[in-house]
């Protein structure tokens, strides 16, 4: 595994203020979302705030091997059965439908990464506890971590959590370091596997990083949703929810640098 970087308090402020940008791009999406919303309408709000704070989005522009083109929207907004990597369209949000919106943004050279998945005006009981299990999923990492634990610690947390409550924790995507890149060192499964140890590590106060449960309402395969490579949705078409913010270890716990503080 490459080199986890310890940041410094001042590089930690400098990625609190980027991370409260996002937050403030979170907040205002929320209040936007209702039936008959299009997630292009969430884009262009978002990519307004991010200019006007001086920052730049993360997001656009980003290359990945399996897609044809980079990636062209300020925010992920990836609808029902999207885990990740949703782009915004013109199709109006339903009754009963879930948006999952990522966004993160680069200020003064430093990168904030959160995301939230919104129910759109009523949704089943099913519906709501995936929500509300995803976003307790990444309550529960946060509260366990401190210094001298090895991730797989947290991680096993998370997992139980969610698979004692009928869900799926995606495995093949991620959450990462986060620093003056985007994707940092180290990788942070929402899972255990003992044949990953190797990539484990123990936690340390300067560490900074973007923790994000994905959880499947059914089975927590995923497939690429079309031919662009970039929507990823579960193989089931069951609904997807993600939750996610980016922390700093403390000699104590952990600090979330993206919840506007």
């Amino acid at each position: 595994m490459a080199k986890i970087v310890i940041k410094s308090p001042r590089e930690i402020e400098l990625l609190r203020a980027a991370g409260r940008v996002v937050c403030q791009v979170l907040d205002e999406l929320s209040t936007m979302i209702e039936p008959g919303v299009t997630t292009v309408a969430l884009e262009e709000r978002a990519a307004a705030m991010i200019a006007e704070a001086g920052g730049t989005p993360l997001f656009k522009g980003v290359r990945h091997p399996q897609a044809r083109f980079p990636f062209p929207a300020c925010i992920c907004s990836s609808v029902n059965e999207e885990v990740v990597h949703g782009i915004p369209s013109d199709q109006p949000l339903c009754e009963g439908d879930v948006v999952s919106v990522d966004c993160g943004v680069r200020l003064k050279g430093y990168c904030g990464d959160s995301a939230r998945t919104f129910a759109v005006g009523q949704v089943t009981d099913e519906t709501r506890k995936l929500l509300d299990v995803t976003r307790e999923a990444l309550a529960i990492a946060i509260r366990e971590i401190r210094p001298g634990l090895h991730w797989s610690d947290v991680a096993s947390q998370i997992q139980k959590w969610i698979e004692d409550h009928g869900f799926g924790v995606v495995r093949e995507f991620v959450g990462h370091g986060i620093g003056r890149e985007m994707h940092e060192e180290p990788k942070i499964p929402n899972y255990y596997d003992r044949r990953q140890r190797t990539g484990d590590f123990k936690l340390e106060p300067g560490m900074t990083l973007a923790i994000e449960p994905m959880v499947t309402a059914g089975d927590p395969t995923v497939v690429l949703g079309d031919e662009s490579g970039w929507p990823v949705c579960t193989k089931d078409g069951l609904y997807a929810a993600h939750f996610e913010h980016s922390v700093a270890v403390t000699p104590t716990g952990a600090e979330v640098l993206t919840n506007g503080r």
